[in-house]
């Protein structure tokens, strides 16, 4: 089944990570709710949680390019972390492909950071995130996220690598 949804997960997301256990699509949003706590919180631990403790899990974004492996995820975040990014997004205006055992979220994530040189940024990520039941609880497989804005690219790595 596919649908579409505004979520609204941002900086009001909640830990919900003890709920990502139910099978069926209330666990499954918990989980991505779950996630939008942890990276709006800069909480490494529950962040790392909601992905899957695979070799194979994979991030594709502008900062890492193609990561693989929940440890690599979560080293890529505690640098994220440990800067004066700030950075802010919520997650809306999702396709949301649904399956037994899996679920498809492909929206936007909008929001801000903050720059050495230029203060506030807005932010805009194209995001596709694949979440699947697996050992008792929805976790988070795959990521894809995007910006289609050379300039805003650009801005967005050198805020974060320096």
């Amino acid at each position: 089944m596919i649908e579409l949804a505004d979520y609204q997960f941002g900086l009001g997301a909640r830990n919900r990570l003890a709920e990502a256990a139910q099978p069926g699509r209330d666990g499954a949003l918990a989980a991505l709710e779950t996630f939008y706590y942890a990276l709006n919180q800069q909480d490494l631990d529950v962040l790392t949680a909601v992905w899957t403790d695979d070799e194979l899990v994979q991030l594709n974004n502008p900062l890492g390019g193609i990561l693989r492996s929940r440890a690599a995820v979560a080293d890529l975040y505690r640098k994220v972390f440990a800067g004066d990014l700030r950075l802010q997004v919520t997650f809306g205006d999702a396709a949301t492909y649904w399956h037994a055992d899996s679920v498809v979220f492909a929206g936007r994530e909008t929001g801000s950071y903050q720059h050495p040189d230029r203060g506030e940024v807005p932010l805009t990520i194209r995001t596709t995130r694949i979440f699947s039941y697996d050992d008792g609880r929805w976790a988070q497989a795959h990521h894809h996220g995007s910006i289609d804005d050379p300039e805003a690219l650009a801005t967005y790595q050198h805020a974060v690598r320096g």
